[in-house]
């Protein structure tokens, strides 16, 4: 139980068929208590629709251990003071706050140039960047200085190859790889170590067959991500085990090759 007696905030806990509750469910497996935040309405606007968030709630709960507690809010990260709200809210519950798991992410509204406007960019932008980085600064402020303070954040593949008609979400995500360094360097000084996943391709419950068909020649192991694939990365750089791990933009593929064979 490497996570026993420690408390963790998990962003973006919306479907069960999501990388936030295969994180959530780790961690709690690991002995943490969980604090959940979703935002429903953002789901039930994109194809694959809402979840009930209920049985988000209880799948997390029965991984938990003997005296980890669970909690949950919902919160519209595009609210400037949201974060700051939602990092005081697990500090009432629990007492302390240990573990910072950015997962949450906009999708949808997006373009390639020339489909573009300002709303799509500055959208993309509060809710993947600026929340994010105000989360982390938040969780600072509040942690109190026990060892173990642990932030993860999650980016995008846009390093790794382009993002065809996803020019916000890249941008916005790519400026979380790029400031890794930087934050890393400076909460270094209080202990906290801060990190960077790179999901890779997962299904999250988006893929169809057709566009499996057309991409498995660029999966060595024959499969696409699973939601667990990135969670068991996120809850060990969490532990003890990665405390000499920070500053670093860390990819979790399977091999993903950005091409396929012609002919």
């Amino acid at each position: 139980m490497p996570l026993r007696g420690r408390a963790a905030l998990v962003t973006g806990v919306s479907r069960r068929q999501g990388i936030g509750y295969a994180i959530a469910r780790r961690l709690a497996a690991y002995g943490a208590s969980v604090f959940l935040h979703h935002y429903r309405p953002h789901d039930v606007d994109q194809p694959w629709g809402g979840d009930d968030v209920g049985a988000v709630l209880d799948g997390v709960a029965e991984q938990l251990v003997p005296g980890a507690r669970i909690s949950d809010t919902s919160a519209d990260l595009a609210e400037p003071e949201a974060p700051q709200r939602l990092v005081d809210a697990v500090v009432a519950e629990f007492g302390h706050l240990d573990v910072l798991i950015c997962n949450h992410a906009r999708s949808g509204s997006d373009g390639a140039l020339g489909e573009l406007d300002a709303d799509m960019l500055d959208g993309h932008w509060v809710v993947n960047a600026r929340s994010t980085i105000l989360l982390a600064q938040a969780f600072a402020a509040r942690h109190d200085g026990r060892p173990g303070g642990r932030i993860v954040f999650l980016t995008s593949g846009q390093q790794q190859g382009p993002m065809p008609g996803e020019v916000a979400y890249a941008a916005a995500k790519g400026a979380l790889a790029e400031l890794t360094v930087t934050l890393a360097d400076q909460l270094a000084d209080a202990g906290i170590t801060l990190n960077t996943v790179n999901p890779g391709p997962v299904d999250t419950g988006y893929l169809d067959e057709p566009t499996w068909r057309s991409i498995r020649p660029m999966f060595p192991f024959g499969r696409y991500g699973e939601p667990d694939d990135p969670a068991r990365l996120i809850a060990w750089l969490a532990t003890d085990e990665a405390r000499w791990i920070t500053g670093q933009v860390i990819n979790t593929e399977g091999g993903f090759a950005r091409w396929r064979p012609r002919g």
